[in-house]
C-alpha cells in the first residue's frame, strides 16, 4: 500500500465488521472512508432486532472497537447475556459509530456501485498493484462521486441478496411476479409486522435457524390469533437439521430454539411438508399458490422465505478476483467453509493470506467473504479485519499469525447424532489448517439470523 499511502483505506458496510475494520486501521495508523447504504451503522441489523443471538455478548464484540469505547467511559454489556439484534445496536453498534475518530469517517447514506482501478479495467496489468482504487458512490444528495483510495475491505454482506426459492440456485416460476406475497427473510411477526401475519396462512420456507425463529414467533402469534395458520416447507426429506442437538448443543440456546419447533410440529400446530421443492408461485386474489417439483400444491396468504443469502459480486466486476467456483468465497477459503462437507465446530482462523485477490489491498470480508456458506460467526470476521488491517500496515507477522476463541458448537446441524469434537480455541499461522478439523472445520451460525447466509447484501448494507 506505500504508493497510495497519502489515501485512505475505503470500508464498504458499517456493520458490525465494517466498523470493526475501521476501528483496527485507526490503531495502524490508517485512515479509514467508511461507506454505509442505509441510513444509520447496522442498517441490515435493524431489519432484524427483535432477534435474540445465540451467542453472549463477548462473543460479538470486537477488541479494537471495544479498546476505543472504553477509552470514553462505555460499560460494556454483560459478557455472558444474550443480546437481540437491537440491543447489538443500541448498546454496541451505535456507540461506536458515535465515537469522534469513526463519526468523521462514516458516510451514510452512501451506496457503492463500482470498485474499480483508477484508470484502467481489469483486463489492464501494467501497473496495476501500484495504482489507487476508484470507489464509485450514489450519496444520499442524489450526486455520484468518485472517491480515490489506497485500499478496499468490502464488509457489505449478503442481506439485500437473498436465494431464490426456486430449486437448482434459479428462482421460482413465478416468483417475481408473486413478490407482493412474499415477506422480508426475518420478519418481526409478533411487531412491527403483525398485520401482515396475524390470522392468515403463512408458510415458511427453509431449514435454517432463520426458519426456526420465523415458526416459534408466529407460534406465540397464533396464540393471540388463533386463525393463524403455520406452515413449513422443506427441500429435504426431515427437518432434523433445524432441530438439532437439543440440549447436546454447546449453544444452548440454539439447541433450545430446535427443541421447540419439533415440540410444535409434534403438536400439530406447524404443519411440515418436507422433500418440498418450490417450482412455480403464482398469485391469486385468494393467496398464492406454492407448488413442488412433484407436483404437490400449497396455499397461503404470504410466504417468508428462509432460504439463505448469496454475494452481491456485480459492484466487484472490474476488479481481479479469486473465488472458489461452489460458495463464490475467496479461492483458498472456500473449501473450509463449504456447506456440502462442512457444518460444525470451529473455523479455521484465518485471515488477510486467505482473504487476498489478485487485485492486491483489495480484500472481502464478514458474511460476504463465506459467499453462499451459511456458517459465519461475528468472531470470525473480527478476526479477518485484525489480520487485514495489519498486512495493509505492512505488519506480515501479526497479519499472517492469527488467533480465533470460539464458543463449542455441540453436534452437527446435518446429524444429530454425530457430536463434533473440534477445540474451542484455535491459532495458527495464517493458511495452516488444523489436522484435526476433519468434517467439522467450519463453525454453525453464531447469529439466529446467520444460519442461511444472512447479514448482508448489497454494497453499502451493513454485514452483522
Amino acid at each position: 500500500m506505500d504508493s497510495a499511502k497519502n489515501f485512505p483505506v475505503a470500508v464498504i458496510g458499517a456493520g458490525p465488521v465494517g466498523l470493526a475494520a475501521a476501528a483496527h486501521l485507526l490503531e495502524r495508523g490508517l485512515e479509514p472512508l467508511i461507506f454505509e447504504a442505509g441510513t444509520s451503522p447496522g442498517a441490515a441489523v435493524e431489519q432484524w432486532r427483535h432477534i435474540r443471538l445465540f451467542s453472549p455478548w463477548r462473543f460479538n464484540t470486537d477488541a479494537a472497537a471495544v479498546r476505543l469505547l472504553e477509552a470514553t467511559g462505555w460499560e460494556a454489556p454483560r459478557p455472558t447475556a444474550l443480546p437481540y439484534g437491537g440491543e447489538l445496536i443500541d448498546n454496541y453498534l451505535t456507540p461506536v459509530a458515535a465515537l469522534h475518530q469513526i463519526a468523521s469517517r462514516l458516510q451514510t447514506g452512501a451506496r457503492v456501485t463500482a470498485v474499480t482501478r483508477q484508470g484502467m479495467d481489469k483486463t489492464h496489468i501494467k501497473g496495476r498493484d501500484t495504482t489507487p482504487f476508484t470507489v464509485r458512490v450514489e450519496h444520499a444528495d442524489g450526486e455520484t462521486r468518485d472517491h480515490t483510495v489506497a485500499a478496499v475491505i468490502d464488509a457489505s454482506g449478503t442481506w439485500s441478496t437473498r436465494n431464490p426459492l426456486g430449486t437448482s440456485g434459479l428462482a421460482a416460476i413465478g416468483e417475481d411476479a408473486a413478490q407482493d406475497r412474499i415477506s422480508a427473510p426475518l420478519p418481526d411477526v409478533t411487531g412491527r409486522d403483525r398485520a401482515a401475519f396475524a390470522g392468515r396462512r403463512v408458510l415458511v420456507v427453509g431449514a435454517g435457524h432463520s426458519a426456526a425463529n420465523t415458526l416459534i414467533n408466529l407460534a406465540d402469534l397464533a396464540k393471540e390469533e388463533p386463525d393463524t395458520r403455520i406452515l413449513w416447507a422443506v427441500r429435504g426429506d426431515s427437518a432434523a437439521k433445524v432441530y438439532g442437538g437439543g440440549d447436546l448443543d454447546g449453544l444452548p440456546a440454539r439447541g433450545q430454539l430446535g427443541g421447540r419447533v419439533r415440540r410444535l410440529v409434534e403438536a400439530g400446530k406447524i404443519g411440515l411438508h418436507t422433500g418440498f421443492g418450490i417450482s412455480s408461485l403464482k398469485s391469486l386474489d385468494s393467496g398464492l399458490t406454492v407448488g413442488a417439483v412433484d407436483g404437490r400444491t400449497l396455499e397461503a396468504d404470504v410466504l417468508v422465505p428462509c432460504t439463505g443469502f448469496r454475494p452481491d459480486l456485480d459492484i466487484l466486476r472490474e476488479l481481479r478476483l479469486n473465488l472458489d467456483p461452489a460458495v463464490e468465497a475467496p479461492m483458498e477459503l472456500g473449501p473450509l467453509i463449504d456447506p456440502e462437507f462442512h457444518s460444525c465446530g470451529t473455523v479455521p482462523p484465518h485471515g488477510a493470506k486467505l482473504l487476498a485477490h489478485p487485485d492486491k489491498d483489495f480484500y472481502i470480508v464478514g458474511m460476504k467473504s463465506y459467499g453462499r456458506a451459511p456458517t459465519f460467526l461475528l468472531a470470525t470476521g473480527y478476526e479477518q479485519v485484525r489480520s487485514v488491517a495489519a498486512a495493509l500496515a505492512g505488519d506480515q507477522e501479526a497479519a499472517d499469525t492469527v488467533h480465533l476463541e470460539l464458543p463449542e458448537t455441540g453436534v452437527c446441524s446435518t446429524d444429530a447424532g454425530t457430536s463434533c469434537d473440534v477445540p474451542a480455541t484455535t491459532s495458527t499461522v495464517a493458511g495452516a489448517v488444523p489436522a484435526e478439523a476433519g468434517c467439522c472445520a467450519a463453525p454453525e451460525p453464531v447469529l439466529v439470523g446467520f444460519p442461511t447466509g444472512l447479514a448482508h447484501g448489497r454494497s453499502g448494507t451493513s454485514d452483522a
